[in-house]
Formats: structure tokens, C-alpha cells, sequence
């Protein structure tokens, strides 16, 4: 089983928003030595709770400070932005950082409307969507009738973020399929992912590939490790209410807030949706995900206020599934 890292610059009570950039940075490090396969860093705008809204600009410095572990975006909103800049900026990374950038594709838009209007796209069709995948594959195929530069920087492989018509978007044009959050849930998936499997058109020797995106958390026990989910779950349950997605915070902070009946059966649901645990019952879950999706690679995506905590369950999930 391949392990990859979702770090999405998370910000932190009491911590300047800055400094999520170089805790990303500091992980990406960590993970490395550790022998996770992937790092990536995801794009949001104007959030609260995330600092980071440039991927490629984050995986330079990024790449800047390691040497091995492959690097992309999880993902680049494609709607955001015009096909032949993100296959530039790619190809700028993959030619800094030779053999170790990916390029992650999503379709999600901004989280309110005038986000939305800033970024200056208010829909964003499934058809658009694989139209716009392909543009980017052209222009880094050399197949378009423009040249992204630099032209010798060597292959940038794509993913495609998906949940439903992404699947199809991603068989129909052989590309890799990413899925997470409420999608892993869904009574359809296993379907879903059959039938990609069935539809997958082959592009230049490409193959099926299943990437599940889990908020995974270790500790030495369930509780304890329930506890490490509980600041990304209550930032969650609190941006229905306050309509922004928030800083993490301590959890004797939050604990404090003494949330309402509505806000802690909220709280609850999240907390059981987290691949959190002891490392024995991460694995079973684990395993069990695997089993249902036949995934071939995990992309962990946990996240706490602690950042100790966090150090230390980015490794012993390193140590249960590398070894």
C-alpha cells in the first residue's frame, strides 16, 4: 500500500496565519524522512482556517527544502484558472524539481459567492471540467497548438479529485481518480468505481488507479485520537453556523464552548467519520476502506491543533502501513 500526505496549510488559534505555511513546509520534511510517496497541498480562497491559495507557489518552497518525495496539488481548482497557466506553472515546478511534481485536478468553485465572482467563474459544468482537463493535458503533451514552457521539463502525470461525475470524467479520459470526504460513504461508490474501471479508456499505457483520501489520526488510544479529530470536526460543524471555515483550536478551547445539542450531535457524526484510533484500529478501518474501493495508494489528510500530536501520528501511520 502506497502512502501520500494532504496537508492543507490549516492556521491556528493564537499562531499568525503565516505561520500554516511554514508548518506545511516543516511537515513536507518530516514526511519525507518518514517515506511517505506523495506530498501535496491543496488551493482555497479568502478562508479563514487555510492559508494556502497558490499551490504551485507553496510547492517551490516546498521543493526547495526536500529532495525525494514527489510533490503536486491536491488539487488545483480548475475552474479558477486558464489551462495553459496551470500546465506553465507545472511545468516550471517540474523542471526546478525534476521526476517529483504531480498535478492534482479539482472542480470544486469558491466556498461563497463573492469569492466566486472575485475568481470570476459562477459554474462549473462536469463537461466543462473534462474539456478544461484535457486542454491542461495537451498543452503538457506538447499536442496543443501552443507550447507550455519550459517545453523540456519532463512529465507531469494528472489526477483527477473526484465525487460522481468526476469518476467518469476521470475514466473517460484514463486518468487516476482521487476520491474522499462523503463520497467514501456513499452507498453507490463501489459501483462508481466499477464502473470507472470498466469505462477506463486507456491514455499512453495509463491504467485504473483508485487514491482514497482519508483524515486518518493516530494515538495511543481511540480516545485520545477521537480527541486529536475534534478541532478540524468542530471547525467544520461551526462554519454552518458562522458560514467561514475556521482557525483550529485547542481542545479544552472548544471543550469551553460548551457547543449546543444541534452543534454536538454534529460533532459526534464527524468524529465517527474520522479514520481515527489506536494504530490496530486505524488499520482495520484502513483495511476495510481498501477492501471496499481496491485502492492501490492512502492519502492521509488528518489534521489536529497539536502539532506534537501531529508529528507523532504522521508516523506511526508511516510505520503501520510502510513498515
Amino acid at each position: 500500500m502506497r502512502l501520500s500526505l494532504l496537508d492543507r496549510s490549516r492556521t491556528r488559534h493564537a499562531y499568525p496565519e503565516s505561520a500554516a505555511l511554514e508548518h506545511s513546509v516543516q511537515r513536507a520534511v518530516e514526511v519525507e524522512q518518514l517515506g511517505y510517496g506523495r506530498f501535496w497541498v491543496a488551493e482555497h480562497h479568502t478562508v479563514p482556517g487555510i492559508a494556502s491559495g497558490s499551490p504551485a507557489v507553496l510547492l517551490a518552497a516546498i521543493g526547495a527544502r526536500t529532495a525525494r518525495i514527489r510533490l503536486g496539488s491536491g488539487g488545483v481548482m480548475l475552474p479558477n484558472h486558464r489551462p495553459l497557466v496551470v500546465a506553465e506553472q507545472f511545468r516550471m515546478l517540474a523542471a526546478l524539481y525534476p521526476g517529483r511534481i504531480d498535478l492534482g485536478l479539482g472542480r470544486s468553485l469558491g466556498f461563497t459567492e463573492p469569492v466566486r465572482h472575485a475568481l470570476g467563474r459562477l459554474e462549473a459544468s462536469p463537461e466543462a471540467f473534462a474539456g478544461e482537463i484535457a486542454e491542461v493535458r495537451g498543452y503538457l503533451e506538447d499536442s496543443a497548438a501552443l507550447t507550455a514552457r519550459p517545453a523540456d521539463a519532463g512529465e507531469v502525470p494528472l489526477f483527477v479529485l473526484a465525487t460522481g461525475s468526476g469518476v467518469d470524467a476521470a475514466a473517460e479520459l484514463g486518468l487516476p481518480v482521487v476520491i474522499g470526504g462523503p463520497f467514501l460513504d456513499s452507498p453507490e461508490l463501489p459501483d462508481r468505481l466499477a464502473a470507472y474501471r470498466r469505462a477506463f479508456r486507456p491514455h499512453r499505457g495509463s491504467t485504473a488507479q483508485v487514491i482514497v483520501s482519508v483524515d486518518a489520526l493516530i494515538a495511543d488510544t481511540d480516545a485520545e485520537a477521537r480527541e486529536l479529530s475534534l478541532p478540524e470536526v468542530w471547525a467544520m460543524v461551526r462554519s454552518r453556523s458562522t458560514g467561514a471555515f475556521g482557525v483550529l483550536e485547542p481542545v479544552a478551547r472548544i471543550r469551553e464552548a460548551a457547543p449546543g445539542d444541534r452543534e454536538a450531535r454534529r460533532v459526534e457524526r464527524g468524529l465517527d467519520a474520522a479514520v481515527t484510533g489506536s494504530a490496530r484500529t486505524v488499520r482495520r478501518r484502513l483495511d476495510e476502506l481498501v477492501e471496499r474501493t481496491g485502492a492501490q495508494e492512502v492519502l492521509a489528510t488528518g489534521v489536529t491543533y497539536d502539532r506534537q500530536a501531529l508529528t507523532s501520528s504522521d508516523r506511526e501511520l508511516a510505520r503501520l502501513l510502510l513498515g
